[in-house]
């Protein structure tokens, strides 16, 4: 068939749509049907359009979605059923990105093949194909200016009964701290509801379901289909809130329906996050990339940088001459304690001021007389807050933190990703960022998401973190092991890592006020490298850290923020080693499960020249006793190739500094 001209310009890989585009003209019975492939060709999206819209995807020729199905029921109309196409657009694009706050790159490749499909009924459905991944969203023009949306319909059909890393959820009122384990599709019902990310393994092929770009609307859902499938689900938009104790604002009655929004918007993209090999997931950045770009016009006020943080080790200080707690000596003591550090921030967090109200500080706080102090040491003080109180006093309170020259906020226990709610973290980000205030929000997973379109939004929790280390034994290296591939691939995480009591499987006990970690001293190190946060925090007592001068050698001066990521090697739920450069040094973190390991160290991405490598490696007891480890230095070539040994829940870091 002869190419028409306005398709002889276009990128190869859409080519395959030229002979389909006069689909539409076929008798009704027969669907209409199109492809998408990926710039690399590795990827292939398979529509058809005959009673209802159905896709397939495969992967290097073999099919890991078949018969997928979508729809969007607005009002009375169902958007997807019996289309018919007005026009079939296809596109290619390639840019770069650069983040404001870099979280795996200076900058990122966004590059892609598109197909707009337009569909009578004033809306369009729009499908890309990445080489990581592929995605689609939808589109409506319509002529109301406000709809109901009373339902999403997101099937997704593998070709067969994978296994999934599942993060099962109890219901829709969750922090999203869960584990994520894996489970035969065919063994979820209905009733196994679970979070996002969901990571797939599709005979080897990893497939990260997700999605991005979510405003005025609420976040997708997963649940099992008691088959090889999942589908999605999304908490009802709610008619009537509850307060519970100073925290807890739960949904007592939620409508029929999930949103009331515009006629003429776009629909968050769903996500297929697609990784040949386990390690690609890490550095993965699709979720960035269709997500809707900043709307912070100034963002050179936006500094990342690490935190000391003192909930955690429970203001547990010695050799001081005052009463630790929450007091202003005390957090004058973790102003000391950054700037000698070379730490940006320190974090106040529950307890500084009055219970339900942000404008009333505790008597034995002096906010003033704290960000003065830190001041002159060149430490900013970010300050935490329930979501409830700050939606209650949003605008004195910002304006308060504004005039105090608090730098940052950390927002807690929203628990909720309905249409209000996400409306809230929009919210939130565009009054911080107008007061040139960060935020960090916990007690979520959504947020993340939000984290191109507000770069002032640094970091997010939704992790089951350290913190749990102070209540059970559930936060462990396989856990750790395992969220890289996983919680990760929507972005930062808070995990809030660095603890400097260590112990084994066998030694470990949970002790709320004197807290320790599950693996070695090196694990904790290498989480610094491992895990993504602009925002990074130092969870242990200065106190600790002090007796520590070898782990505050590397942890003072490891960056948050990254211009390069390279995944030497990894395999989910096992382990990991990561290589991340910050200008001209490169650091590189490693950790395992409970199971020992021996990787090889290739470094012949370095440049050439010869590097100074600061080595922290488990101590030959490590297995007996998690805090002994080895530092050395000595110098390396992109000639060198290292054997390193991960003790059981070890790790292994470095920092390479050219010579």
């Amino acid at each position: 068939m002869k190419i028409p001209s306005p398709f002889r310009l276009l990128h190869p890989a859409v080519l395959l749509l030229a002979g389909t585009l006069l689909a539409a003209s076929l008798p009704a019975a027969e669907p209409a049907r199109y492809n998408l492939q990926s710039p690399d060709g590795r990827i292939v999206v398979s529509l058809r359009l005959g009673d209802r819209v159905r896709y397939d995807v495969a992967v290097d020729g073999a099919a890991v979605l078949q018969d997928a199905t979508l729809s969007l029921r607005i009002g009375e109309t169902t958007l997807g059923l019996e289309p018919r196409v007005k026009a079939a657009t296809p596109r290619s694009h390639d840019g770069t990105v650069t983040p404001p706050v870099r979280q795996k790159a200076a900058t990122l490749r966004d590059r892609y093949n598109e197909l707009r499909l337009d569909l009578e009924g004033a809306y369009a459905l729009v499908f890309r194909a990445y080489d990581e991944g592929a995605a689609y969203r939808w589109e409506t023009a319509l002529p109301q200016p406000e709809v109901t949306v009373f339902a999403e319909e997101v099937a997704l059909n593998f070709a067969d009964n994978f296994t999934v890393f599942y993060p099962e959820e109890e219901g829709f009122f969750s922090h999203n701290e869960r584990h994520f384990l894996p489970r035969a599709l065919g063994d979820l019902a209905p009733k196994n509801l679970a979070s996002i990310p969901a990571v797939v393994d599709a005979g080897g092929v990893k497939i990260a379901l997700a999605e991005s770009d979510v405003e005025d609307y609420p976040g997708l859902w997963l649940h099992g289909t008691g088959g090889p499938g999942l589908a999605g689900i999304f908490p009802s938009y709610p008619l009537k809130e509850e307060l519970r104790g100073d925290r807890d604002f739960r949904v007592t009655e939620a409508a029929d329906y999930l949103a009331v929004t515009k006629g003429t918007r776009t629909y968050p993209w769903r996500v297929l996050g697609i990784a040949h090999r386990d390690g690609d997931l890490v550095a993965n950045p699709l979720v960035y990339l269709l997500a809707a770009p900043s709307r912070v016009a100034d963002t050179s006020w936006i500094k990342p940088g690490k935190v000391a943080w003192e909930w955690w080790n429970a203001s547990n200080l010695a050799g001081v001459d005052f009463r630790a707690g929450i007091n202003t000596a005390t957090y004058k003591a973790y102003i000391d304690f950054a700037a000698q550090s070379g730490l940006a921030y320190i974090l106040l967090d529950e307890g500084w001021s009055k219970i339900g109200d942000l404008l009333s500080v505790v008597p034995e706080v002096n906010i003033d007389e704290l960000v003065a102090y830190g001041k002159q040491k060149h430490v900013g003080i970010i300050l935490w807050v329930v979501a409830k109180t700050l939606d209650d006093q949003l605008q004195p309170a910002l304006d308060r933190f504004e005039r105090w020259g608090i730098r940052g906020i950390k927002v807690d226990f929203m628990q909720r990703d309905d249409q209000r709610m996400i409306n809230f973290y929009h919210r939130v980000c565009r009054e911080a960022a107008q007061r040139h205030l960060l935020v960090d929000f916990h007690g979520a997973i959504r947020p993340v998401l939000l984290t191109r379109t507000w770069p002032n939004l640094i970091t997010n929790e939704g992790v089951r973190g350290l913190e749990w280390c102070k209540v059970s034994a559930l936060t462990n290296p396989e856990h750790d092991a395992t969220l890289p591939f996983t919680r990760m691939f929507v972005g930062p995480m808070d995990y809030t890592p660095g603890a400097m009591r260590n112990a084994t499987r066998t030694d470990f006990v949970h002790i709320f006020d004197q807290p320790m970690s599950q693996g070695t001293r090196c694990h904790q190190l290498a989480l610094y490298v491992v895990f993504e946060s602009p925002l990074q925090m130092l969870a242990d007592s200065p106190t600790n850290y002090r007796r520590e001068p070898e782990a505050m050698e590397f942890l003072g001066a490891v960056p948050t923020v990254w211009d390069e990521t390279r995944v030497l090697d990894g395999r989910i739920a096992d382990y990991v080693l990561v290589a991340r450069r910050s200008g001209s040094e490169w650091y590189l973190g490693a950790i395992t499960d409970w199971t020992p390991r021996d990787l090889t160290v290739d470094l012949s991405f370095l440049p050439a020249g010869t590097f100074r490598m600061d080595e922290y490696a488990d101590g030959v007891n490590a297995d007996r006793r998690a805090d002994d480890f080895k530092r050395s230095s000595h110098p390396v070539t992109n000639a060198s190739k290292l054997t390193i040994h991960l003790a059981p829940g070890g790790g292994w870091a470095a920092r390479l500094r050219p010579e």
